[in-house]
């Protein structure tokens, strides 16, 4: 089979393009000029580069590749597509006509011009079921009866958030809300978070948004997340079971266990 890829960010490029070669699938890279890392060429069939904003070069990528299955892979930071996109003439006509610039509208709006152009939105996750977060505890730490109580908060929370296309993650003090994601990132949301908790623990709540589809703005973790909480003083992380993506997920599994943070999975209508 044979797809097309838009790749940003981070490591969910990388490995969807180690797997789909492993699987003997074709995949033509468009990566993102701003975001995409290097080893994106090496690893697809063909690597187109484009910048933000060039919405007719993507379409007519993919026409000349034949492409009718394009896949969005990696992270494009919000920040980013609200402050530094330069539209083409078609992403301009898309972003007019649009009643709000989150990213649900922008990316759903995208969607709409590529099937009008015979071009299918497919699961981000095709190449990466293995990787999507089970339920349960994944760690072998358990959360506490706090961190517990902190992300039945939070989950409340971090979905009506999530609903909202506000952001992905809120972090959680003793049933308080300390700090909200929104254009910043995760890891930057913590770290905002440390600085008003004087050294007490934090919960990192990560909820996907209720759609129906896994098309874009995926939730992903991996060993920069765990970082970032061993580095803010975080000790348990809750995440969407079978709607998150664990990037490198048995080194993630072990540097959390070796900081004893806990990690656990939750179903949609579970606390």
């Amino acid at each position: 089979m044979k797809y097309g890829m838009i790749a940003g960010n981070g490591r969910f490029p990388v490995l969807a393009l180690e797997t789909a070669r492993k699987l003997g699938d074709e995949v033509i890279a468009v990566a993102l000029r701003e975001e995409a890392a290097p080893e994106v060429e090496q690893l697809a069939a063909k690597c187109y580069w484009i910048s933000l904003g060039e919405l007719s070069k993507l379409i007519d990528i993919c026409k000349g590749e034949k492409i009718t299955e394009l896949i969005m892979a990696g992270q494009v930071k919000h920040a980013r597509i609200f402050s530094s996109i330069r539209p083409d003439w078609r992403l301009f006509k898309l972003l007019a006509s649009l009643k709000e610039k989150n990213t649900d509208a922008l990316i759903g709006g995208v969607a709409r011009v590529l099937e009008d152009e015979g071009i299918h939105l497919a699961d981000s996750t095709l190449f990466l079921k293995p990787l999507l977060a089970g339920s349960g505890v994944l760690t072998k730490r358990k959360p506490t009866d706090d961190e517990s109580k902190d992300v039945r908060y939070g989950r409340r929370i971090a979905s009506t958030l999530a609903g909202m296309d506000v952001g992905q993650s809120v972090a959680i003090c003793e049933r308080a809300c300390v700090a909200v994601e929104a254009m910043e990132g995760t890891d930057a949301m913590l770290r905002r978070a440390a600085t008003l908790v004087n050294g007490r623990p934090l919960t990192l709540v990560k909820s996907s948004n209720r759609r129906n589809h896994l098309l874009f703005d995926v939730p992903v973790i991996g060993l920069g997340t765990i970082a970032a909480m061993a580095e803010t003083g975080a000790t348990a992380l809750a995440v969407d079971a079978g709607r998150t993506l664990m990037l490198d997920r048995e080194a993630l599994l072990e540097r959390a266990d070796e900081l004893k943070i806990s990690i656990a999975g939750y179903a949609a209508n579970e606390g």
